[in-house]
């Protein structure tokens, strides 16, 4: 079931914070700059979570509450408050007030994504199932943030090379249905860089640019150059780690 999840803070930051940390998960975001619009979002969208912030202009989290808590319809939607104040008074206002929770300025999405659990129940845009593909205990596929990663294992054969191949055109589909765009194709375990491997690598890059994702290759320099001798390849941004691949997209 996807989750409606609405985010009221002035501040661009915050809802990007917020956006993020909702990304691997089947939720449906909906933002708003002040009480106000977060008050007439509220009433047309009825989301299943409000991460309301205290302090904004025009009408603040506080008299946001109020009023949604005054209304029949609303008044059941969980909230969660961001405050910049953790002082015993400001906590107790907001707690008597009805919220969930609160989380305290600055924060990070993990920190935020684990209060949310203690209220709704997220499901990952993709169940582990879907994300791991492979024979026995060899998993290739994952997510990490919003990027589907594959790790390609130390040795490549044909009968390896059809499996990942295969799954990969099925994972893609369900990436794309989830609208994830992100792909990285780790090739830095792979000992040997055959003309097997290059095969699959060229394969699953053709399919990723038809599927219209954004590709990351993560490799070692000795791969990388072995890699830029083929078209296919040559052009692809490469990286040193998983890491650098996320923060480059």
């Amino acid at each position: 079931m996807t989750h409606k999840i609405l985010t009221v803070d002035d501040s661009r930051t915050i809802r990007m914070i917020v956006k993020k940390a909702f990304q691997s998960y089947d939720c449906e975001l909906f933002e708003a700059e002040n009480g106000s619009e977060g008050l007439a979002l509220a009433a047309k969208e009825h989301p299943d979570l409000i991460v309301l912030d205290i302090t904004m202009p025009v009408m603040t989290g506080i008299e946001m509450l109020g009023k949604l808590k005054a209304e029949n319809n609303l008044k059941k939607i969980p909230v969660i408050m961001l405050t910049a104040e953790s002082g015993k008074d400001n906590v107790m206002q907001i707690v008597k007030m009805g919220v969930k929770d609160y989380v305290v300025k600055p924060f990070k999405g993990e920190q935020l994504i684990e209060r949310v659990k203690t209220v709704l129940e997220l499901v990952p845009r993709f169940t582990e199932a879907e994300a791991n593909i492979g024979t026995g205990e060899k998993n290739y596929f994952s997510t990490k943030g919003d990027a589907v990663v594959l790790t390609l294992p130390a040795k490549i054969t044909r009968s390896v090379g059809a499996e990942v191949d295969s799954a990969a055109k099925t994972t893609l589909e369900k990436a794309n249905t989830a609208g994830i765009r992100k792909y990285i194709i780790d090739v830095s375990k792979v000992a040997d860089i055959s003309m097997t491997a290059i095969q699959l690598i060229i394969a699953l890059v053709n399919n990723a640019v038809r599927s219209k994702m954004v590709i990351r290759l993560v490799a070692s320099d000795q791969q990388k150059a072995s890699l830029n001798g083929f078209k296919e390849t040559s052009a692809m941004t490469t990286l040193p780690s998983i890491d650098a691949a996320l923060t480059d997209f």
